[in-house]
């Protein structure tokens, strides 16, 4: 998204709002492994909301995942 920094003179500079992401390492219990995954903030609440697995799944069934095939 992009978006104007204004001054106190009210001078306008472009800016653009970044999303909050990060990698994180999980341990996936129902696959017996570790996986690293590039995750935002909001990502990260919904894991620790639901778990990893159905995360997971719902993040699958939208098309947000490619690599897990065997959920």
């Amino acid at each position: 998204m992009v978006g104007n920094n204004v001054a106190h003179s009210n001078k306008r500079t472009k800016r653009k709002f970044n999303v909050n992401l990060f990698s994180k390492k999980f341990y996936w219990v129902e696959q017996d492994c570790w996986i690293n995954l590039k995750i935002s903030a909001a990502g990260l609440r919904l894991i620790n909301k639901v778990g990893l697995n159905a995360a997971l799944k719902s993040a699958a069934d939208k098309g947000n995942l490619s690599v897990i095939d065997s959920l």
